[in-house]
C-alpha cells in the first residue's frame, strides 16, 4: 500500500526510528499508526536480543547533584553513538530518575517506568534506542549518595571520566562547595585507591608489601636494612593512593589532609572526606 510522507513523519516522531524502518513497519501493519509502533517497539526488542552479547567498551559517564548525588555510567560499542543526541540524553535523564526514585541496582532501576515516557520501563526504552542506534547499549552501574554533607562532582574527558564526592564535617557554604569540587577534580586526575590508609584494601596493601619485600631481598641487604626499605616504599605507596596524603593539585606544597583541617577551622569544624566514587569508561 502507498504510505504517505506524513504517515511517516507522524511515526518516526513517536519512535525517533529511522525513514526507512518507519515505512517498513507501516507497510507491514497497513498503515495503523499504533500497530507500527508496537512493531518497531518488538524490533527493538528482538535487535536487543541479538545484540546482547557484543562488546560494549565505549560509552560516556553522567553526573546529577539536587539533594542526593548520582554518578551513571552507560557502556556502547563505539564513541560514535556515545556521541549522539539519543544516547546522551538518555543517560542525562537516566541520572535524575536515579536521583529521585534511589533505585537498589542497577536491575531495580531497568524494571522502573522510565520517567520521560512511563508507558515503558526503563529496559523497555532501551531496547528501542537500541533498535535506533544499531549498537549493544547497556546501563553498567551507578552510584547515589544521599547525605547531608557539602556534595560536588566533576565530569572530565568528554565524558570519560567521572567523580562523586561528599565531605562531612562542615556546613555547605560556597567556600567548601569549591573546595568539594576541587578534591573531586583530584579525584578524577590522580585516581586514589581509597580515602586513608586505614581504608585501602589489606588484599592491595599485602600484594604491595610482598613486591617490596621481594625486591629488597634481592638486594642481599641485611634484615633490618630491608625492613627500613620496605617501611620506606609503603610510606611513598600510602601518598600515591591515599586521597588525604597526596599533595593537593592546586598547591602541591600541603597534603590533602592539611587542607581540609585549616578548612574545616576556618569553617568551624572538623572537615573530612565521607566517600567518593571515580567512574571511567570500560575499567
Amino acid at each position: 500500500m502507498n504510505i504517505s510522507a506524513e504517515l511517516v513523519k507522524a511515526l518516526r516522531d513517536k519512535t525517533n526510528c529511522g525513514f526507512m524502518d518507519c515505512k517498513k513497519a507501516l507497510q507491514e501493519t497497513g498503515g495503523d499508526l499504533e500497530a507500527a509502533v508496537d512493531y518497531l517497539r518488538r524490533k527493538g526488542i528482538a535487535v536487543a536480543a541479538k545484540r546482547a552479547e557484543r562488546a560494549t567498551s565505549e560509552g560516556a559517564i553522567w553526573a546529577f547533584l539536587n539533594e542526593s548525588g548520582v554518578l551513571l555510567e552507560v557502556n556502547c560499542e563505539t564513541d560514535f553513538v556515545a556521541k549522539t543526541p539519543t544516547f546522551q540524553e538518555f543517560g542525562a535523564a537516566l541520572a535524575s530518575q536515579i536521583a529521585a526514585a534511589g533505585p537498589g541496582d542497577v536491575e531495580d532501576l531497568l524494571a522502573q517506568p522510565y520517567q520521560p515516557q512511563p508507558q515503558l520501563s526503563v529496559q523497555d526504552y532501551l531496547n528501542e534506542i537500541i533498535g535506533q542506534l544499531g549498537e549493544n547499549i547497556r546501563v553498567r552501574r551507578f552510584a547515589r549518595f544521599a547525605g547531608s554533607g557539602p556534595l560536588a562532582a566533576y565530569i572530565h574527558h568528554g565524558g570519560k571520566i567521572g567523580v562523586l564526592l561528599e565531605l562531612a564535617g562542615a556546613p555547605n557554604t560556597p567556600e567548601i562547595q569549591a573546595l568539594a569540587r576541587d578534591l573531586a577534580m583530584q579525584v578524577a586526575a590522580t585516581n586514589p585507591l581509597a580515602i586513608s590508609r586505614e581504608e585501602l584494601d589489606p588484599e592491595v596493601l599485602a600484594r604491595e608489601k610482598s613486591v617490596y619485600e621481594a625486591q629488597a631481598r634481592e638486594s642481599g641487604k641485611p634484615e633490618h636494612i630491608i625492613a627500613k626499605i620496605i617501611s620506606g616504599r609503603l610510606e611513598k605507596f600510602f601518598k600515591e593512593v591515599c586521597l588525604v596524603e597526596q599533595p593537593f593539585v592546586k598547591d602541591p606544597d600541603i597534603t590533602v589532609a592539611q587542607l581540609l583541617k585549616k578548612a574545616g577551622a576556618e569553617a568551624g569544624g572538623e572537615l573530612t572526606v565521607k566517600r567518593f566514587v571515580r567512574y571511567q569508561v570500560g575499567a
